[in-house]
């Protein structure tokens, strides 16, 4: 593929459209409410300095992509000061409680449960898409159940298929997961390996989902690129990112960037890597970058690092190779970084760091790797390709909605 091939946007898919019959009424569009409480901060400017994680960039992408499609697409979020009920980019969001909202104990039914079901009734969806792990499952569940509504899951990190390791961290919290997740009607994991964790844990049945990304504005060439080495990721235990600020220290002839935002319970691990960082002069540590900004960080990166020991399939690694920065981890989900070449995948911090130096500082190295990544991207993760298993899902609802009499203007209908 020639460079200016790769620089060209994902191409974006024509809708459907259907000629209607004179005299007729409209036909019903399906609806999709995406439960994702947490991602307004990347729907809007105006709430960016609230931190997010990867699934809320895909449920934003993805319901963006449906509406475009024709499909009636809602989404429930967190109070954030916003309106009850507004609509960006074509999809309606609908406002539930906030996230500190409440006292706490008694909070876990009001607002919680009570503001998200009235949330939930307000969208009024033909089916409700949640992911990660959590006891909001099992509420949507339980709100489907009682009213006849379908529910498709996503499966967003490895240890949602564990139930001895999931990252909840009440008990009765994971009663009301595992209750919504043997009432989705459908399952999406996001590697073969979660879909076999699934079966063999939980006896359920997946389909595997892959995630779209936003093209780029740019690719730069290797000369063009100021960042040697990016890490972006929320700081939490289990990133490990004390292990990026030793691959920094290792290399002191190569520029690290470091972006990430404390958590909530993990506070104290944020002032601690925060002044860790301070004190390694090759490291800028920015702390948390909206998600409206952090684009232009992977644009500029030579190489991007995970130091995870466990995820899902990293948002963070489609930024990169989309790109073209190849991926070094420690985590590769399917194999797919060495199956591929998509940068390497390592076992040691001996290891990372003669990876990371060899992409940086080598082009005979970087080239390839960056256009293995490019091309990667284009071959799997164009939006018709990636929006399939989605629109399967959503199946049903659309058969209902197609087989509706159609009416005398034209409109665009979801394949």
């Amino acid at each position: 593929m020639s460079s200016d091939a790769r620089r060209r946007a994902l191409p974006m898919p024509a809708p459907i459209r259907a000629e209607c019959a004179p005299g007729t009424p409209a036909p019903a569009r399906p609806r999709i409410c995406f439960v994702g409480l947490e991602n307004l901060p990347v729907f809007s400017r105006a709430y960016n300095s609230h931190g997010i994680g990867g699934e809320q960039v895909q449920h934003t992408l993805l319901a963006r992509a449906l509406a475009r499609r024709g499909l009636d697409v809602s989404m429930v979020v967190a109070d954030y000061g916003q309106a009850e009920r507004e609509t960006l980019d074509g999809v309606t969001l609908h406002r539930a409680h906030g996230l500190d909202e409440g006292i706490p104990v008694l909070r876990f039914v009001h607002p919680r449960i009570t503001k998200l079901w009235a949330a939930l009734r307000r969208a009024d969806a033909d089916v409700y898409y949640v992911s990660c792990a959590s006891n909001q499952l099992g509420v949507v569940a339980a709100f489907a159940r009682r009213h006849g509504r379908r529910v498709v899951f996503r499966i967003a990190h490895d240890r949602d298929c564990e139930p001895d390791n999931l990252l909840i961290p009440y008990r009765r919290d994971m009663k009301m997961y595992e209750y919504g997740l043997r009432r989705a009607d459908v399952v999406l994991a996001q590697s073969v390996r979660q879909a076999a964790a699934l079966k063999a844990n939980y006896g359920l049945d997946s389909t595997l989902a892959t995630m779209l990304v936003e093209a780029p504005q740019r690719i730069l060439a290797f000369e063009e690129r100021d960042v040697d080495v990016l890490w972006v990721n929320n700081l939490r235990p289990f990133k490990r990112p004390e292990l990026a600020l030793a691959l920094a220290r290792r290399l002191p002839q190569l520029a690290f960037h470091m972006i990430g935002g404390p958590q909530a319970g993990h506070e104290a691990l944020y002032a601690d890597i925060a002044e860790q960082a301070s004190q390694v002069p090759n490291l800028h540590f920015h702390g948390r970058v909206p998600y409206h900004d952090v684009n232009a960080f992977y644009e500029r990166a030579r190489v991007f690092v995970n130091t995870s020991e466990v995820e899902g399939f990293p948002n963070s690694y489609a930024q990169a190779w989309r790109r073209g920065a190849p991926v070094v981890a420690f985590f590769d989900p399917d194999a797919v970084i060495a199956r591929r070449g998509l940068g390497q995948a390592v076992e040691s911090l001996d290891e990372m760091a003669a990876a990371v130096l060899s992409l940086a500082r080598t082009p005979g190295a970087w080239v390839p790797a960056s256009a293995r990544s490019l091309d990667h991207m284009m071959e799997h993760h164009g939006e018709d390709l990636v929006l399939t298993p989605y629109l399967q899902a959503l199946a049903p609802a659309l058969a209902e909605a197609t087989t509706a009499p159609v009416a005398s203007c034209e409109r665009e209908l979801a394949p």
